[in-house]
């Protein structure tokens, strides 16, 4: 085994991690916005590698994001562990943009005794603001920690209901953004950790202690304690973080970053990295001795290598989809089959478009690296202008490719792309009627390839796209919410036909 790891270690789209350490296991929850089923719950040993074993909310009896905006739904949700029990807090960020109108967010507490769940029907807590984290103190209360600054709502013995006066004991450092709270009793101290400068590239971590949960708070004399300053490194944005203390005591912190990719655009979207923690002779801690965050780390001492099978190829033989595929919001259940076709996934057309948000049946994995192929087995047979099938690089309802097989005066297959300005056809050729066709992405920085084939063999080059700064947080400042990452899978819908096609897929492929 190697005695180093490279950051970021949840690669892709996970952002604001919360980890916890129960025994040998180590649980990881990530947001998810818009995308169900919601909440990724990630198991490991070895605290590099990672694995998806369930989600906090997979029904949508419990969570309904069907009219969720994009990137709105769940936001950084925390995973706790006490008296035998599992915890997820999270915000639900409502599409409202008035809070003296209706409430933008509420919070979301639900339970489970396993980790990968299932759990239970979240509790609403009607809090309006971001990010809440659990603290349980030495006398078992339990207390919310939420932005702004270090803002503490006391709850009942249930975490069902706030049970006295909210306070805000620390509001940071006067930094823009103070959000991400935490605390970590240890030592007789409270040590509140908090994300300051913003989510983009002036991200970071503060902390202040005291000897009382309410304060008052002495702030870090080494703060910004993770701040990456060096503008031209690969791992920007870092901030966001949680510590944990590993088997052997030392102790760790995952906290949020991104990859650059052609300049400042961070395609596969925010990540998790992980760095060790180093406590000073007077009671602080700095990360990876703030010097920002690392490249490459000497891996945790003592911990065995965490095997699982990668997420790179589904044949659609099981009953159940791989966990590690989402949906662009609910899906309708009504219109997925795996077993009507034995060995294929199906996928009826439903009414809508990529960049609506009715439309369903979008169902997609993260992009995990920055060059990939994705490719897939469709048998599609059109018949209206609007029925469509295929492969998509997705980022959101404003912007995407999609790679789709489609009806156009006949059956042909196309490239269209959405740069926040609407659908435009990039390419378009006819194809052999009634034969099943092989559609493949090769993605090598910004610049995406698409191909087909019937044979899955010889190839046919359909277009390329040179420069898809669309499909990320930054590269379209005119849409304001670009929170998530670029994701890469399959979709089927019909335009507004109300025509209801069967695309089948058989397999889906992606290799980095």
């Amino acid at each position: 085994m190697n005695d180093k790891y490279n950051n970021p270690v949840r690669r892709g789209f996970f952002p604001d991690p919360s980890v916890i350490r129960v025994g040998d296991d180590y649980y990881m929850v990530n947001s998810s916005f818009q995308y169900f089923p919601a909440i990724p719950i990630s198991h490991s040993r070895d605290m590099i590698n990672w694995e998806i074993i369930g989600y906090g909310i997979c029904e949508s009896d419990y969570l309904d994001l069907s009219q969720s905006l994009d990137s709105r739904g769940i936001w950084a949700p925390d995973i706790s562990y006490f008296d035998g029990k599992f915890y997820i807090f999270a915000t639900l960020r409502h599409n409202s943009e008035d809070k003296e109108k209706s409430p933008m967010r509420s919070q979301l507490i639900m339970t489970s005794d396993k980790a990968q769940g299932p759990y239970s029907k979240p509790v609403v807590i009607d809090v309006d603001n971001i990010d809440p984290s659990h603290f349980i103190d030495d006398d078992k209360k339990h207390y919310m920690i939420i932005a702004p600054g270090i803002t503490i709502v006391p709850l009942n013995d249930e975490c069902s209901k706030v049970v006295g006066k909210i306070k805000q004991p620390w509001s940071g450092t006067g930094e823009r953004c103070p959000e991400g709270p935490h605390i970590l009793k240890k030592d007789g101290w409270y040590y509140a950790i908090l994300a300051e400068g913003g989510t983009g590239y002036g991200h970071g971590i503060n902390i202040a202690r005291s000897k009382s949960l309410y304060g008052e708070y002495e702030p870090c004399p080494y703060n910004p304690v993770m701040r990456q300053t060096d503008s031209s490194a690969l791992i920007q944005r870092s901030g966001h973080g949680k510590l944990v203390q590993a088997q052997d005591g030392s102790w760790w912190c995952y906290y949020l970053c991104s990859r650059r990719n052609g300049g400042n655009y961070t395609t596969v979207g925010r990540e998790t990295a992980l760095d060790p923690v180093e406590w000073t002779n007077d009671g602080w801690f700095l990360i990876n001795g703030g010097r920002g965050p690392s490249l490459i780390q000497d891996r945790p001492k003592n911990l065995n290598e965490f095997k699982f099978d990668k997420f790179g190829f589904d044949d659609f033989d099981e009953p159940k989809l791989n966990l590690n595929w989402q949906w662009v919001r609910n899906p309708d259940y009504k219109s997925i089959s795996l077993c009507e076709r034995k060995g294929w996934l199906r996928l009826y057309t439903l009414d809508g478009q990529l960049y609506e948000i009715k439309a369903k049946n979008t169902l997609l994995r993260r992009e995990q690296e920055l060059c990939y192929r994705a490719k897939t087995k469709l048998d599609f047979k059109p018949f209206k202008k609007g029925h469509q099938a295929g492969l998509t690089c997705y980022y959101s309802t404003a912007t995407y490719v999609r790679f789709s097989i489609c009806y156009d005066g006949g059956i042909g297959i196309e490239t269209v792309i959405n740069k926040n300005k609407g659908e435009q056809r990039i390419s378009f050729e006819k194809i052999e009627e009634n034969k099943e066709i092989y559609l493949m992405v090769e993605v090598e920085g910004l610049k995406r390839s698409f191909y087909y084939s019937y044979d899955n063999k010889n190839w046919i080059l359909a277009c390329v796209l040179d420069n898809c700064i669309y499909l990320c947080d930054e590269g379209v400042p005119e849409d304001r919410k670009r929170h998530t990452g670029t994701l890469v899978g399959i979709y089927a819908n019909n335009g507004a036909s109300g025509d209801r096609i069967a695309a089948d897929f058989d397999w889906f492929l992606y290799e980095d």
